[in-house]
């Protein structure tokens, strides 16, 4: 009897490689070839779940953004039913910056679909309304008297603290004080 393959697990196990490659060597170095070598299969199966390099990158990017939203639903459900509007902001940001080994990995991905979609707009239309609705999502919280401006401001400075994490340039606590610093401007005591 042959075996019960689903194609649903295998893409994942292709994205979950292409993500390791792309982590520990960079984007450019993804290519079927290094990608079906890290997953441990052939270049034949990764060209039959995926027919390009593009469509490869298109989902591992979905994949990433499961993994964002996973962590921070994890981070809030710890929060209770009506968490203040700061702290759940605070929780959500922490959530998503690279603070830990496995965030970092996934922030090194990130960034450099960030690059790559740059360049490609077709991929980049499902940043532009994961951003507006995550723009949308924060205003919503605010009481400013520019709440959309104010959220894209906060939303900016957690992608520069991502960076400067990511860089070395900030200990992850300094990060967490800068972002402090902004919430504490934004929800005045």
């Amino acid at each position: 009897m042959p075996k019960k393959v689903d194609p649903e697990e295998r893409r994942r196990l292709i994205a979950d490689a292409l993500m390791r490659v792309a982590a520990d060597q960079g984007l450019e170095s993804v290519s079927l070839r290094h990608v079906a070598a890290q997953a441990g299969v052939s270049a034949g199966m990764v060209q039959h779940y995926f027919s390009s390099r593009d469509e490869m990158m298109s989902f591992a990017l979905t994949v990433v953004r499961e993994r964002s939203q996973r962590k921070v639903t994890e981070a809030l459900a710890g929060l209770g039913a009506d968490p203040p509007p700061r702290l759940l902001l605070r929780t959500m940001i922490a959530a998503l910056l690279p603070l830990d080994d496995e965030s970092r990995d996934n922030g090194r991905v990130a960034l450099a679909f960030l690059a790559y979609t740059a360049v490609r707009p077709a991929a980049a239309a499902e940043l532009h309304d994961d951003t507006a609705q995550m723009v949308d999502f924060v205003a919503g919280m605010l009481k400013v008297p520019d709440p959309v401006g104010a959220a894209a401001s906060l939303l900016a400075l957690m992608e520069g603290l991502g960076i400067y994490v990511l860089g070395g340039q900030y200990p992850a606590q300094r990060a967490l004080q800068a972002l402090d610093a902004h919430l504490d401007l934004l929800f005045p005591a």
